[in-house]
């Protein structure tokens, strides 16, 4: 059973990391036709803009659980760098239960009304000739929360303090 977790986490893990890239890719290229647009030609587009706020968004959001996946997470402790593996292991498995599994799945809880309303009206941009379809990037924050609470998990199943995922 862990070790199918552990498969999925993985998995799950490729999946965001390339959702990320294309995001990325995605909004290199949006900001590049703005600029050349609008310094070059003297042209803008609203759409054009709001297709980079979505993907920035997107990427910002799934950014999280691949940090998290990877090991790039950041310590607050200031004793962590002097304490054994044994003591990051257990003080991984207490941030992961006291903090990072709350504080995530409270997100995902007080913004499923806003994102089920989002839904409902479809959502879109507030500007006038902006794109459609707001309600489908307001839908990764939640599953970048649960992307995150799983990885948290992995990596405590992994019993590696500090390490990612090795794919």
């Amino acid at each position: 059973m862990r070790g199918l977790f552990l498969n999925i986490a993985a998995l799950l893990d490729r999946i965001t990391r390339a959702a990320c890239m294309v995001a990325v890719l995605l909004l290199v290229a949006a900001v590049l036709t703005i600029v050349v647009l609008r310094y070059g030609f003297g042209v803008g587009y609203i759409g054009l803009q709001d297709f980079a706020n979505y993907a920035f968004a997107v990427l910002l959001a799934l950014s999280v659980p691949v940090c998290l996946a990877q090991g790039g997470h950041v310590r607050v402790e200031v004793i962590s760098e002097r304490m054994g593996p044994s003591y990051l292991k257990i003080a991984d498995a207490v941030a992961l239960v006291l903090f990072l599994i709350p504080a995530f799945g409270l997100l995902i809880w007080a913004y499923w009304p806003e994102l089920r309303y989002a839904w409902q009206i479809r959502e879109a941009s507030i500007e006038t000739g902006g794109l459609p379809g707001l309600y489908l990037v307001k839908t990764t924050l939640p599953i970048a929360a649960g992307l995150t609470i799983l990885q948290g998990i992995a990596a405590v199943l992994r019993g590696e303090p500090g390490a990612g995922a090795s794919s």
